[in-house]
């Protein structure tokens, strides 16, 4: 494999590598000096040997998963049980946060609920019964848009995708009870119906809100406990959110409660904001937070992939399975084993103004050029992968300097009698260094392995 200089992030390049059973044209080159003598045209020996054509393309390290947990409510760190670079468990506390905010609004929740458990939710006298209904559902169809208008601005797609998901859900169980309290309205309105039992049925539809409010409050004041998604290693702080707003901005949106069992309630909320970015330094014991701001990312590094951009001339050469070479700027002299496992389908526009595809590979262990096994690398670093996207064994192969490109073919200069005769021939992997010939070309012939560009036919060859 080439070597590249530090630093260096090249875009694209192909290159291939040649294994040859036995020395390519070892021994069988020489030169001439037909055509003029200048010494410049060399002579050599068709040969079989291994051909590796190789793709290169930039890539970044990613871990197998990643998680920010953010502060669910407006507060202060009360704990931080973990410090930066600590291996953690999954259910270990990494933080608790004081959020008195939020335990008043769980106190809140809970009153409301036992108030229209008593009754207390219903109507007064005198009331226009219809006007109310239709107010209710105004209002819940206002909370839940401009809840979703919150969902929309979550920046993590998955969790924006669990959200939105259970917002729907949501929006369905008060479907489902507010229709019932139109028909008991409709009932009372035609003479068939009590005013007992229309409020009875409009006191239910509360109460499916007044209790999903005491479990999102509930879950709101759980998530004060930070803990650990799952195994990994720790580090305080984290990026910024694309929300618009924390926990309780997006609970705050929706109609009183509406989060009911089965709905958002089943939803890690905690793990959600639109707080701002926090480095290490932000995080402590007694520190403030605001809702939604990060507080400590977990990161699982047990296994290691890459992220490469591969250039659109080439995406269609990669397959699953392909194996490749990957060097670090990092790691000097040292080389790692990948082997490819996916490859996107969505265009990505590159720095030179052309486009990309993701290709995604597992990263396997890498060696020293000295010996030795080579360390780890860690989530981000940049790397350059090799793909082997055609390796081809014992074949007729030629260096690429002896192929002249003629329109649409490929020529190459053959000794015959003495003196050149063109050849059209066919190819196969190819490259800067060497290229597989499949057609038009026998083991042994000799060729114009330098200066071919020169070559007139019937030119003299010393061969």
């Amino acid at each position: 494999m080439p070597s590249r200089p530090h630093g260096k992030r090249p875009v694209r390049k192909r290159y291939v590598a040649v294994l040859v059973a036995g020395a390519m044209l070892a021994g069988g080159l020489s030169a001439c000096g037909g055509g003029g003598g200048d010494g410049k045209i060399r002579l050599g020996s068709v040969q079989r040997g291994d051909v590796a054509e190789v793709v290169e393309a930039p890539a970044t390290v990613s871990a197998r998963a990643t998680a920010v947990r953010r502060a669910p409510a407006e507060g202060t760190i009360k704990h931080l049980d973990v410090a930066d670079g600590d291996e953690v468990r999954e259910g270990d506390v990494l933080a608790t946060i004081s959020a008195p905010e939020a335990r008043e609004r769980l106190a809140q929740a809970r009153e409301a609920d036992r108030a229209a458990s008593a009754g207390a939710g219903g109507l007064p006298a005198g009331l226009n019964v219809s006007g109310y209904q239709r107010s209710a559902d105004r209002t819940a169809r206002e909370g839940f848009a401009a809840a979703r208008a919150v969902a929309l601005k979550i920046a993590d797609l998955r969790q924006r995708a669990l959200v939105l998901a259970g917002i729907t859900r949501a929006e369905a169980e008060y479907r489902t009870a507010a229709a019932a309290a139109r028909t008991a309205v409709t009932r009372l309105n035609a003479g068939i119906g009590s005013l007992g039992a229309t409020l009875s049925s409009i006191t239910a539809a509360q109460r499916v809100q007044t209790r999903a409010a005491v479990r999102a409050a509930e879950r709101t004041v759980r998530a004060l406990t930070i803990k650990a998604p799952f195994d990994g290693v720790v580090g305080l702080g984290g990026p910024a959110s694309g929300a618009g707003g924390g926990l309780g901005d997006l609970v705050d949106q929706l109609p009183q409660g509406a989060q009911s069992q089965g709905g958002l309630a089943g939803l890690n909320l905690g793990n959600l904001g639109g707080g701002a970015a926090k480095d290490a330094s932000a995080i402590a014991t007694g520190a403030p937070v605001a809702s939604g701001d990060a507080v400590v990312t977990v990161t699982d590094v047990s296994k290691l992939s890459l992220s490469a951009d591969v250039d659109e001339t080439d995406v269609l050469q990669v397959k699953k399975g392909v194996q490749a070479d990957v060097e670090f700027d990092a790691v000097q002299g040292g080389s790692y084993k990948a082997e490819v496992t996916g490859i996107g389908v969505t265009p990505k526009q590159s720095n030179g103004g052309g486009v990309t595809y993701k290709v995604t590979l597992t990263l396997g262990q890498g060696a020293l050029s000295g010996g030795g096994i080579a360390p780890r690398p860690k989530p981000g670093m940049s790397a350059v992968v090799y793909l082997r996207v055609r390796d081809v064994q014992n074949v007729l192969a030629v260096p690429s300097s002896a192929i002249v490109s003629s329109g649409r073919e490929s020529v190459v200069w053959v000794v015959s009698g003495g003196h050149a005769q063109r050849r059209v021939v066919g190819l196969g992997a190819q490259g800067d260094t060497s290229v597989e010939v499949t057609r038009g070309l026998q083991e042994g012939e000799r060729i114009v392995v330098r200066g071919a560009d020169s070559v007139k036919q019937g030119q003299e060859l010393n061969s």
